[in-house]
């Protein structure tokens, strides 16, 4: 699609520097001062916007975008070619048609030109587009020096003062290091022609010895893109199901908001700024007290080229329900990633996380006598190499550090991973 689009625009732009002296003389764009000929494009990027949706493969919102394009600027023959391309890939046989006699009587188009249009009303624009879907397997063995979270010190304690008492931790409470297998599964399916999508991800974990730690999640979701005015974005409504020791131990909602300002045309091609609104509703099924409402409210500048780098920022706030431990909080989450290809089969990977959290009360009165702050710092690196087509393996380290001012829950872990992954993206 990305070969095609490009072919397109080379063609259409030789089309366009023959036909506009013509295409002056019939259209009612001349009634600006300016000779047509040296007229500038007004809204470039809103063009650009339109091949990348044909890029990726939603032709409705091409055609919106195309259409809106024409009518600022109805000589530019690129976008009437590709306006018509995309009516032909919609189905929308007689609107493609009178698009392509208009391109014919408009700009008398060269050879090279005809011969693609001819070439789709040989084919034909009575078939709807069907969407392939898109999926991923991953098998994975590796290592955990703390799969429980056991806390760093085996000494805790509780009271303040005079009245304060030392405990030493149980085992139970303490690092447990285990070897894990994992399995995931991941699946994308665009749904109609705007270019919505719903998706489905599994993840599996295994213990060999600490199997109360054993994990499985269901994320079900759909994503819709959106415009409203130069503002563009997409909504996504998501639930998810988290189970521990084989009960549900978590279940949430989510509904977020991703949206592209105006400012970001200004931006280079190859950087994209987005802004980000969650809110989310968290239920603990075998908890008391635990379930909350979560808000999140950040932004992500996004480099995309051969090295990929993307940084984020965003605040956090959690009303917890009355009588949770610590009442209710908020905080702030950043992170930083960069991919980076190092041959031509082997791709290298580094991000680092940080999540940060500040409780509005003291944790447990008479127990614990601190107001709870939480630093969570994560540093990943790993190594992708494609074995095949649509086969690679991926060798992953992390290395987790959680500081806290209660002791109890401070803890540190280092895990490595192999994954082999087969895909048909």
């Amino acid at each position: 699609m990305r070969r095609l689009t490009a072919l397109r625009t080379l063609l259409a732009a030789l089309l366009l520097w023959q036909a506009v002296p013509l295409a002056a003389q019939t259209l009612a764009a001349a009634d600006s001062s300016e000779p047509p000929s040296q007229r500038p494009v007004q809204n470039e990027e809103l063009y650009l916007e339109a091949l990348r949706a044909l890029a990726a493969d939603q032709p409705e919102r091409a055609n919106q975008l195309l259409q809106r394009f024409i009518k600022d600027e109805p000589l530019h023959a690129g976008a009437w070619l590709d306006l018509a391309f995309t009516e032909c890939t919609l189905g929308h046989a007689d609107d493609a048609e009178r698009l392509f006699r208009e391109i014919e009587v408009r700009f008398k188009p060269p050879r090279g030109i005809m011969e693609l249009i001819e070439q789709h009303r040989l084919r034909g624009c009575n078939q709807k587009p069907t969407w392939r879907p898109l999926w991923a397997v991953s098998l994975g063995r590796g290592y955990d020096n703390n799969v429980n979270q056991g806390a760093s010190s085996n000494l805790f304690t509780t009271g303040s003062g005079s009245d304060s008492t030392q405990w030493e931790l149980s085992p139970d409470f303490l690092p447990k290091s285990d070897h894990q297998t994992t399995a995931s599964f991941d699946y994308l399916q665009q749904a109609d022609e705007a270019g919505s999508v719903v998706l489905a991800q599994v993840r599996l974990r295994q213990n060999d010895h600490v199997n109360e730690q054993d994990t499985g999640s269901l994320l079900l979701g759909y994503e819709r893109p959106w415009e409203w005015g130069r503002w563009h974005g997409y909504g996504t409504v998501a639930f998810s199901l988290l189970q521990l020791e084989h009960q549900l131990y978590q279940r949430q909602q989510q509904v977020q908001l991703r949206a592209t300002p105006p400012l970001a045309q200004l931006l280079p091609e190859q950087l994209q700024l987005s802004l980000l609104a969650s809110m989310s509703h968290v239920r603990y099924p075998t908890r008391t007290k635990f379930d909350a409402n979560i808000v999140e409210v950040g932004t992500t500048l996004y480099w995309r080229g051969a090295r990929q780098l993307s940084f984020s920022l965003s605040g956090m706030a959690d009303q917890g329900q009355n009588g949770r431990l610590g009442g209710d909080r908020h905080g702030w989450y950043s992170a930083l990633q960069l991919s980076e290809p190092l041959t031509a089969s082997l791709r290298g990977d580094l991000g680092w996380t940080r999540q940060v959290w500040r409780s509005s009360e003291i944790y447990a009165p008479g127990q614990i006598d601190l107001v709870r702050h939480q630093d969570t710092r994560q540093l990943r690196a790993s190594l992708q190499y494609t074995l095949a087509p649509h086969h690679s393996v991926q060798l992953e380290w992390r290395a987790i550090r959680n500081q806290e001012n209660i002791s109890l829950f401070q803890y540190n872990s280092h895990s490595i991973q192999l994954n082999w992954r087969w895909d048909n993206f």
